[in-house]
C-alpha cells in the first residue's frame, strides 16, 4: 500500500522539476510513513510513499526491468501476483525481488495494456514507458483505490489524493459549481468530477495512456451481463467457495493483519472465513458509543466469541470538533459522509496492532443489503395506488408535523424519511433515497451565482447514464449496478481509503473480489432480496458458519449520533463555520436560509443533520484548501469555548 504521485511533459520546452515532484510526494507521507522513492528524467518524474507489507526487504519502489527501460509506482495489492509470477517466469522474465509491483512491469512487457486483465487485487498504477515516450495509468475494476489527474498545457499531472495533485503550481484550483451541487445533493461528488474544474477522477475500471502528445481514457472492465443459472443450491456452493478463495487471497502478508468487525452480516462473514483458514485467533477490532441506539458491540462481541477471536473494542468519547477539523484536512474535497467518524475511529484502533485489516464493505451492493432497496420496492405500489397530489403534497406536510425521534431509526424516523423520498419524481428510481437536499431546498439555499452555473446539469444525469446502460437487466440488478458505478466507488470507498490511509493502516475488501461481483449482480433477484428481506443468499450461504443471531438481525448501518451532536458537542462549531456573516462573504448560499434550518434543528422540530452537516464540510474544506488557512485542531477547540 502505498502513496503514487508524478508529472509528464507534454512538450520538449517543458521539464519536470524534482523540487515539485518532492513537494507532491510529501502530501502522500500519510500513506506510506516506510520510505520513499523517485524516477525523475526532464520529461517524466514518477514517486511514491511505501507502507511496507509485502517483501518488507527488496520490494521498494520505483521498479524497473532488467534493462531499466519500464519503470512503475504502485499503490495497491496484486493477491494473485505469485501465480502470474510463475507463468511469466516459464515465458523467461528474470525477476530480482519477491514484491508484487514487480508482477506489474513484466505482466506489461507480455501483455501490453492488457497486464491489467491478469490482475485481481486493487491498485492504481503509473507505468513509464521510456523508449516510446509513454505513460499508462490504470484504476483497479471497481476503484478500491483512488487516482487523480489533470491535463494543463504543459504537464499531465496524477496523484493517489487530490492534494497531490494541487501540490503542482499548474493546477487548477477554480471551484465546480456543478460538483458543489452534487455534493450537497448527495453527499459526494461523482466522478469524474471533482471540487476543481479540470482535475478529475480517474473512473473504476477505466485506463489512461499518453503518447505521441494524446491523452485517452477508456474503460478495460465493466459488469458484465450474463445472468447465471437459477438453481439457489448450486449459486449458494458457488458463492460459498469465491469468498472463501477471495478472503484467503487477502490474507497474503509480510506484516500483522486483522479484521474490522461490527457484527453485521459482511464483516462477519469475512472474520468466519480469516477462523477457518488461520492456525492463530484472528485479531478483531470493534467500536461503539454510549448512546445505545448507535452501539453495535454486543453483536460483534458475540460473533467475537464464537470465533474466539483476539478482539479488541472501544467505547469512544472523542472531541468530535477537533476530530472533524482533522478529518476534513484528510478528505480534500467536500464529503459528507457521518460514517467517516466511526471508519476513522476503528482504523485508529486496529493500527496500534496490525497494518492490513479485512473489512465486509460491498456486501449491501452486491446482496442488496440496504434499505433504500426495500424502499424501492415498496414506492413501486405507493406510486401507482396514491395520487400524485396525496404523494407530494398532503403527506409530506402532515410529516412536517411530526417530529423525529432520537433514536437512530425507528418506525417514525423510517416513516419520514421514505414519505420525503417518494414525494420525489418517479424518474428518480432508486436515487431518490440517496437524496440529502431537493430542489425546493436548494432553491431556497442557493443565490444567483451557483444556480446560474448549473445550466440544467442535475445531480441525477449522472445516475440516469448508469441506469442506461444497465437497461435489460432486472429492477433490482439495475439498482445495484448505479451503487456500484457511484456509491459505492465515490462514498464507501473513498471513506475506507482516506480514513485507513489517514493512519497508515490497509484495508482490504474481499466481498469486491471482480469475480464475487461479477456473481452477484447476476443472480435473479429472488435469491437476493426475498420479500423485506435483504441479502437472502448471503444468509443462506454464511449459515452455520456465522451465528445464527447475526443471520436474523437487520441492517443498522455504521453511524454516529450527528444530530444529536450539533445540538451538543458541534454547536459551537456549527454556529461558528455557518455564521451569517461567514455565508455572506462567500455568496455561494442565503444566510437566511441556514439560519432557519439550524433553529429548526436546534430545537428538534427537524432533523437537518445531513444538510448542515454538508454545509459545515464545505466552509471547513473551503479554509483549509481555498483559503489554505489550515485551521487546526487548537482552532476547533477554541470554537467550543
Amino acid at each position: 500500500m502505498c502513496g503514487i504521485c508524478g508529472i509528464v511533459a507534454l512538450d520538449s520546452r517543458s521539464r519536470v522539476q524534482d523540487s515539485v515532484l518532492l513537494q507532491m510526494n510529501e502530501t502522500l507521507a500519510h500513506r506510506g510513513p516506510d520510505g520513499e522513492g523517485v524516477y525523475l528524467t526532464p520529461a517524466a518524474g514518477l514517486a511514491m510513499r511505501r507502507l511496507s507489507i509485502i517483501d518488507l526487504q527488496t520490494g521498494d519502489q520505483p521498479i524497473a526491468n532488467e534493462e531499466q527501460t519500464i519503470w512503475v509506482v504502485y499503490n495497491g495489492e496484486i493477491y494473485n501476483f505469485k501465480q502470474i509470477r510463475r507463468e511469466l517466469e516459464r515465458k523467461g522474465h528474470r525477476f530480482r525481488t519477491e514484491t508484487d509491483t514487480e508482477v506489474i512491469v513484466h505482466a506489461y512487457e507480455e501483455f501490453g495494456d492488457a497486464c491489467v486483465d491478469q490482475f485481481n487485487g486493487m491498485f492504481a498504477f503509473a507505468l513509464w514507458d521510456q523508449p516510446r515516450q509513454r505513460l499508462l495509468l490504470v484504476r483497479d475494476r471497481l476503484g478500491i483505490k483512488p487516482l487523480y489527474y489533470c491535463l494543463t498545457p504543459h504537464y499531465l499531472i496524477f496523484g493517489s489524493e487530490l492534494k497531490a495533485v494541487i501540490a503542482h503550481p499548474d493546477a487548477p484550483r477554480e471551484i465546480d459549481l456543478v460538483a458543489l451541487d452534487q455534493f450537497l445533493t448527495m453527499e459526494y461528488i461523482p466522478g469524474p468530477r471533482t471540487i476543481f474544474k479540470g482535475i478529475h477522477k480517474l473512473p473504476a475500471g477505466h485506463r489512461l495512456i499518453l503518447e505521441d502528445g494524446n491523452c485517452r481514457a477508456e474503460q478495460y472492465w465493466n459488469v458484465p451481463y450474463r445472468p447465471v443459472i437459477d438453481n439457489e443450491e448450486q449459486c449458494v456452493e458457488a458463492l460459498r467457495e469465491l469468498i472463501d478463495d477471495a478472503v484467503q487471497l487477502r490474507m497474503i502478508a509480510d506484516v500483522p493483519l486483522g479484521a474490522f468487525l461490527s457484527g453485521g452480516i459482511d464483516s462477519s462473514s469475512v472474520v468466519a472465513v480469516m477462523s477457518q483458514a488461520s492456525e492463530q485467533p484472528v485479531r478483531t477490532f470493534s467500536i461503539g458509543f454510549r448512546d445505545a441506539t448507535y452501539n453495535e458491540l454486543p453483536y460483534a462481541r458475540l460473533v467475537s466469541e464464537h470465533f474466539a477471536t483476539d478482539h479488541h473494542e472501544e467505547v469512544l468519547e472523542p472531541n468530535i470538533a477537533e476530530m472533524t477539523v482533522r478529518l476534513v484536512e484528510h478528505l480534500d474535497e467536500p464529503f459528507g459522509d457521518f460514517s467517516i467518524f466511526p471508519t476513522f475511529l476503528v482504523s485508529e484502533v486496529a493500527r496500534k496492532y496490525v497494518k492490513v485489516v479485512l473489512s465486509g464493505d460491498g456486501g449491501d451492493e452486491l446482496f442488496a443489503g440496504y434499505e433504500t432497496y426495500v424502499a424501492q420496492r415498496l414506492a413501486r405500489y405507493y406510486d401507482t395506488w396514491l395520487p400524485a397530489l396525496m404523494r407530494q403534497r398532503i403527506l409530506p406536510g402532515l410529516m412536517d408535523y411530526v417530529s423525529p425521534r432520537p433514536e437512530k431509526k425507528g418506525l417514525i424516523n423510517k416513516t419520514k424519511r421514505f414519505v420525503e423520498g417518494a414525494a420525489l419524481a418517479p424518474n428518480l428510481q432508486h436515487t431518490r433515497w440517496m437524496t440529502f437536499m431537493d430542489r425546493a431546498a436548494k432553491a431556497r439555499l442557493y443565490r444567483p451565482v451557483v444556480s446560474a452555473s448549473l445550466n440544467g446539469d442535475a445531480p441525477e444525469t449522472v445516475l440516469d447514464r448508469y441506469f442506461q446502460e444497465a437497461a435489460g437487466r432486472d429492477s433490482l440488478a439495475q439498482q445495484q449496478y448505479v451503487d456500484v458505478k457511484t456509491y459505492l466507488v465515490d462514498d464507501i470507498l473513498t471513506k475506507v481509503d482516506r480514513m485507513s490511509m489517514a493512519v497508515s493502516l490497509e484495508a482490504r475488501v474481499p466481498l469486491l473480489d471482480h469475480r464475487i461481483v461479477e456473481f452477484a449482480l447476476n443472480l435473479p433477484p429472488q435469491m437476493k432480496l426475498t420479500r423485506h428481506t435483504t441479502k437472502s443468499i448471503l444468509r443462506r450461504t454464511m449459515a452455520g458458519r456465522v451465528p445464527q443471531e447475526v443471520l436474523e438481525k437487520p441492517k443498522e448501518g455504521f453511524s454516529i449520533p450527528l444530530k444529536h451532536w450539533l445540538r451538543r458537542e458541534l454547536r459551537p462549531l456549527m454556529t461558528d463555520l455557518l455564521a451569517p456573516d461567514t455565508i455572506r462573504r462567500r455568496g455561494y448560499f442565503d444566510p437566511d436560509c441556514i439560519g432557519a434550518w439550524m433553529k429548526e434543528h436546534l430545537e428538534q422540530r427537524a432533523n437537518h443533520s445531513h444538510r448542515l452537516w454538508g454545509l459545515m464540510v464545505f466552509e471547513l474544506w473551503h479554509r483549509h484548501v481555498v483559503d489554505d488557512r489550515r485551521p487546526s485542531r487548537a482552532a476547533a477547540r477554541e470554537a467550543l469555548r
